[in-house]
């Protein structure tokens, strides 16, 4: 089994005049190699995974393989509202050699647990990869019942969790429950320092592209049980976090990313669009903080 703890990167997508930018992507995943990330989760929902068309992943699948190249594991984004798609994109991703996927609950069609378990159950029984499931309910207005997840937990491919529940309480009752092996990284920034302090594996955090290096010192404190350490580290980055999901994610990913010059546009690809230009003031300035953005 893959370890899955520590921070994962899901990294974004650039765009150029609308296109994929292949080579921009190539240098962003070679910055993030040595930031001391443990994992990477291309073609996701930060990385825009919606607007992507099939070739489209498939370069972006190829290229992150090519680049990591076994340095790091890979968890592709395989999901969707309708599971017989999800299925399709599964079998044409077969030939990439990754060891895992990520699949987020149905969005949309809202389904019932009964839906959820069979749609889960579905995809995990079509692979032999490794799958985390992402639950994010106030983006897909349904939320994954702990009872639910810790039945399909039982299903040998499914490993962990994504836990953007949202809800403190739901994700402290799955730490306390869920069974030996399986990895809770929590996907809710604010919640990271919490979930750790209470066993949580590590998180795969959109914010963990700026301040990479904070996020894994805090890992990496509290691992090492330097609470008080890992807590002054948080107190940097909670200043800064909800500065980056104040307008739709990636937006201020990508400006922050343009700003400190590691991308050659912040384009989003419609139906987002850019940050605000009051957003962009308060992001370029945080772009040029050494003590936040730099270490």
């Amino acid at each position: 089994m893959t370890a899955i703890s520590g921070v994962w990167l899901p990294i974004i997508t650039p765009f150029v005049d609308g296109a994929v930018d292949l080579a921009g992507y190539e240098r962003l995943l070679r910055h993030y190699l040595d930031t001391g990330i443990t994992g990477i989760f291309p073609v996701g929902t930060t990385g825009e995974s919606p607007t992507l068309d099939d070739d489209e992943t498939e370069r972006i699948v190829e290229r992150t393989l090519e680049v990591v190249g076994g340095r790091l594991p890979v968890f592709v984004g395989v999901g969707g509202n309708a599971t017989a798609k999800v299925l399709r994109t599964l079998r044409r991703l077969e030939r990439y050699r990754f060891p895992g996927i990520v699949s987020v609950c149905p969005y949309y069609n809202r389904p019932g647990q009964d839906g959820l378990y069979a749609h889960f159950r579905a995809i995990a029984e079509a692979t032999d990869r490794e799958m985390l499931i992402y639950n994010i309910p106030y983006r897909t207005s349904v939320n994954l019942a702990n009872d639910t997840l810790l039945r399909l937990a039982e299903l040998p491919s499914v490993v962990g969790v994504k836990d953007s529940s949202g809800n403190l309480a739901q994700s402290l009752d799955l730490l306390r429950r869920r069974p030996d092996g399986f990895a809770v990284m929590t996907g809710d920034e604010a919640s990271f320092y919490t979930m750790l302090a209470h066993g949580g594996d590590g998180g795969i955090l959109a914010s963990a592209h700026v301040a990479t290096e904070r996020f894994v010192a805090l890992h990496a404190r509290m691992a090492a049980n330097d609470h008080r350490a890992a807590r002054a580290i948080w107190s940097e980055l909670e200043a800064v976090v909800p500065l980056l999901f104040r307008e739709a994610n990636p937006m201020p990913i990508k400006h922050w990313l343009w700003a400190r010059g590691l991308i050659p546009s912040a384009e989003c690809r419609l139906p987002l669009t850019r940050v605000s230009a009051a957003l962009a003031a308060e992001l370029d300035a945080l772009a040029h903080e050494p003590a936040t953005a730099a270490r």
